[in-house]
């Protein structure tokens, strides 16, 4: 599952520690996964006395104290900074003791029949436990809007994308003090790939040019729409002043995406990807093949993203009523 670093303006823990988190999660999911598919080929109970798991490690012994931690944490941390030769990361054993306030236990309410059904039953339940990991802290939390729990584009690209790749689904950063919202931005370990995603009635046909709007055509109706480059353009642009700030060497590929219509561009646009009905499910397998582990560079590019993401949600009224109402 790919790794939901940043969603909206909602608090998340990679804003903390990004060198950190991602070896925590990969390996809390690993764990449980094992213990689930073990459960299941040897014939026991799916639903029966799950142990929490603390996500830093499958079992903890001699619980430090937290002032041992802190000790180690600021002793080392100049130590974590500092790329090692090969640009791969290696997971920081000294910190998996860290304590935590959440815990994954798969609910399976029936045996799957199959492994193939087995796993895309754990994924559903830890897609839900994957949005509380990324909209909170050790101390803090969001209320994550629901219709996020429903929004299928999220879904597919958390559960089909490799654990080594780095969400952000439409974050909201804050330039020269305003906030800017942008789309869906995807960094693997060798490119960042930044999606505008053109989805509106079913079927539509987006008929592209140099202009200000294209034409949709739904059925033999034809409205205006904003020419989405726009927006694609504008992202890409604020994504490679901060890589370039950053001194991130990293390309960036664009992508038209429409799941449930069709593009009509006449020749084609450098560096661009049109990705419509047609073309979707290929692209989708094709975008999940880099093999390469996770890179320092990699790190450093979804770093300087989240140094000016606008985090506020946790703030506002609605999430404190919320949060008193479900108490």
């Amino acid at each position: 599952m790919a790794q939901l670093v940043k969603i909206q303006d909602y608090i998340s823990r990679y804003e903390i520690d990004l060198t950190r988190y991602p070896t925590q999660f990969v390996r809390l999911k690993k764990v449980q996964w094992e213990r689930i598919k073990h459960q299941w080929e040897t014939g026991g109970e799916l639903n029966q006395q799950w142990e929490h798991v603390d996500t830093t490690e499958d079992v903890v012994e001699n619980e430090k104290s937290r002032f041992a931690f802190l000790k180690k944490f600021f002793s080392q941390k100049k130590q974590i900074i500092e790329e090692p030769a090969t640009d791969e990361v290696v997971a920081d054993d000294e910190f998996l003791d860290e304590e935590t306030t959440l815990f994954f236990e798969p609910n399976i309410v029936y045996n799957p029949q199959t492994l193939e059904e087995l796993k895309r039953m754990f994924m559903d339940q830890f897609f839900h436990f994957q949005m509380k990991w990324a909209s909170s802290t050790l101390r803090e939390k969001s209320y994550v809007d629901p219709k996020y729990m429903r929004d299928t584009l999220l879904r597919t690209l958390l559960q089909d994308l490799p654990d080594n790749y780095f969400v952000f689904y439409y974050p909201i950063l804050r330039v020269k003090k305003a906030p800017i919202e942008l789309e869906v931005i995807v960094i693997t370990p060798v490119e960042c790939v930044c999606i505008t995603v053109v989805e509106e009635e079913n079927q539509a046909v987006y008929v592209g040019g140099s202009e200000r709007f294209w034409v949709k055509k739904v059925g033999k109706q034809d409205k205006k729409t904003l020419n989405p480059f726009i927006r694609l353009n504008r992202m890409e642009t604020l994504v490679k002043q901060l890589f370039e700030q950053a001194g991130v060497d990293m390309p960036i590929r664009k992508v038209l995406l429409s799941r449930n219509g069709y593009f009509d561009y006449p020749g084609a646009v450098y560096g661009v990807q049109f990705i419509d009905k047609r073309k979707y499910a290929e692209w989708l397998q094709q975008i999940k093949r880099t093999v390469s582990p996770m890179k320092h560079m990699q790190i450093r590019a979804a770093q300087s993203i989240l140094a000016i993401g606008q985090t506020t949600s946790f703030h506002r009224d609605i999430w404190s009523e919320q949060k008193k109402d479900d108490e």
